[in-house]
Formats: structure tokens, C-alpha cells, sequence
């Protein structure tokens, strides 16, 4: 299933979309059934519950306007946002960083997570704003202590598309901890949707792509993963405790600006877009704070 949020920020209502296999989708309205895709969702049955109204058929369908909807991130805000970094062997070379034993976890503000085609805003005084395509994990149940790699899926509710912005100066250059250039606001474009698990396949079988102004950035794969998702889940666990409606960024491939020899680092009115396979595309402009 492909679970989504329509609306104005702040009054976003959740929606199902389908595509048949000629392309045409159908918008269903979820309202009568959930106030929201968010944890509470998730961790009361919520997918259960969307599914059994799709096949009673008992979900009306939405008319899109001749604009469009806006999309929220397919979440609402989340708990909290968990980053591994450096987890593409070839992203960590590039940046010059040793290849981790362990995953490197760092802490993004959960107030990051704005809707896949939002402005992005530059902050600031700043110089060195960059881009990460990274495949996001959204947590379905609580996740404490687990023991396997089988556990550890079984507590994905699905999957999305997640836009990691950093501000490199800020991350690296003013502070010893990572947080600072991750949290500036807007910096975790999420979605366009929530893709269930049995839609998405293996986690470890997708492409992911990103440009700047159509030109190509990042063209990687999660086979390359240093840590799979599975690891992720099940490490993070032993350590904090994931909640239903917690999204984990899983980490970035080689092409960030950071690792390329001029360093053409994002400027107001510049475009990214990027994509992951069976998980839709995300395009933002940014601009000045």
C-alpha cells in the first residue's frame, strides 16, 4: 500500500493511493478510518485496519483538484529522527572517513520533516547547504532489544524517500557533534509516500538516484549498504528504544557535494530531485531563509 497526506501544513488528511498498471491512481480517503498516519496509527493496527476497508470497498474516492494537492511527509512529525552515517562503502571513501565497524548514529530535530515538494530553506550564513538521497525506514512497533534480523523487519511499517539537506560547515567545521548542520529547519524532506513492506520487496534491491538542476548527482544502490536496514533496526534497538511513527534515515551513496573536488555546494534557486525505486520522487527548491 502507498499511504500519503494531503493538505495544508498542519491539516494534512490521510489518503490511500493506488495505480493500476496502466498508470491511472486512485485517491481514497482514509478519514473515517484514521485522523492521521502517525504513530498512534501505526501502533493501534492502523495498516490492518486500511487494509480490511480496501477490500470491503467501503473507501470514497478523491477527485484531485486541477493543481494538484499538496503533500505533507507521508508521517506526521515523528518522535524523533534516527541517521546512520556513512553506511555507502563509497560515500565514506569519498569524504575521506574510515569505513565504520559499528554504525555511526547521530540524532536529526524531528521538526525537520517537511513534504517532499516544500522549499527547502537555506540558512543563514550559510555556505556549504548539500544534498543526500537516503532510503528512510518508518517504525511500525516498538523495537526494544530485539534479537534477530527477523525481528528487526517485522517492526518496518514501511518505507520512504528521504532528502538528509546538512549543512557541511555547520556539521563539521562549528561543532563536534553532527546534530547542528542536520537540524536546520526544513532539512528532512519526506515521502511522497509511505510504501508498506510487501510493496517495497527487499530493502536491500533498490536504486536511488538524485540531480541538481537536472544534472546527475548520486546513482546508488542499498545492496551497497554497510549495515542493512535489518542491522539498523536491530542495532539501534539494543541502545534506544524505536517507537511506532519514528523514521530512520538509513544513510547516503557516493555524490555529495562534499565529496566532489569543486564543492558546488547549494545556492538559492537551485532544484534536487531525487527517487528511489517503487518509492515514488521528491523535487525541492531551495531558497533563502
Amino acid at each position: 500500500m502507498k499511504l500519503l497526506r494531503i493538505g495544508a501544513p498542519g491539516a494534512e488528511r490521510p489518503v490511500l493511493l493506488e495505480i493500476a498498471n496502466d498508470g491511472h491512481e486512485r485517491y481514497l480517503n482514509l478519514s473515517d478510518i484514521a485522523e492521521d498516519i502517525d504513530g498512534p496509527f501505526l501502533a493501534s493496527g492502523g495498516l490492518d485496519r486500511v487494509r480490511a476497508a480496501l477490500a470491503e470497498g467501503s473507501l470514497p474516492e478523491l477527485t484531485p483538484p486541477a493543481g494538484g494537492w499538496r503533500l505533507g511527509a507521508p508521517v506526521a512529525r515523528p518522535g524523533k529522527v534516527v541517521c546512520i552515517g556513512l553506511n555507502y562503502r563509497d560515500h565514506a571513501e569519498e569524504t575521506g572517513a574510515a569505513i565504520p565497524q559499528r554504525p555511526v548514529v547521530f540524532m536529526k530535530d524531528p521538526g525537520t520533516v517537511v513534504g517532499p515538494y516544500d522549499a527547502v530553506l537555506i540558512p543563514r550564513g550559510s555556505v556549504k547547504a548539500d544534498w543526500e538521497v537516503e532510503l528512510a525506514v518508518v517504525i511500525g512497533r516498538r523495537a526494544r532489544y530485539l534479537d534477530s534480523s527477523e525481528e528487526a523487519l517485522a517492526c518496518v511499517a514501511g518505507y520512504a524517500i528521504s532528502n538528509d539537506v546538512s549543512e557541511r560547515e555547520f556539521q563539521l567545521e562549528f561543532s563536534s557533534q553532527w546534530d547542528l548542520g542536520k537540524s536546520c529547519e526544513t532539512f528532512n524532506p519526506l515521502g511522497p509516500w509511505l510504501v508498506t513492506p510487501d510493496e517495497v520487496g527487499d530493502p536491500q534491491d533498490l536504486g536511488l538516484r538524485l540531480s541538481v538542476d537536472g544534472v546527475p548527482r548520486q546513482n546508488g544502490h542499498t545492496k551497497n549498504m554497510i549495515f542493512d536496514v535489518a542491522e539498523i533496526v536491530r542495532y539501534l534497538s539494543q541502545y534506544l528504544v524505536l517507537e511506532p511513527g519514528d523514521v530512520v534515515n538509513t544513510g547516503t551513496p557516493a555524490g555529495v557535494a562534499l565529496g566532489l573536488p569543486d564543492q558546488p555546494y547549494l545556492r538559492p534557486g537551485q532544484t534536487v530531485e531525487l527517487g528511489i525505486d517503487r518509492l515514488g520522487t521528491q523535487r525541492q527548491l531551495f531558497t533563502d531563509a
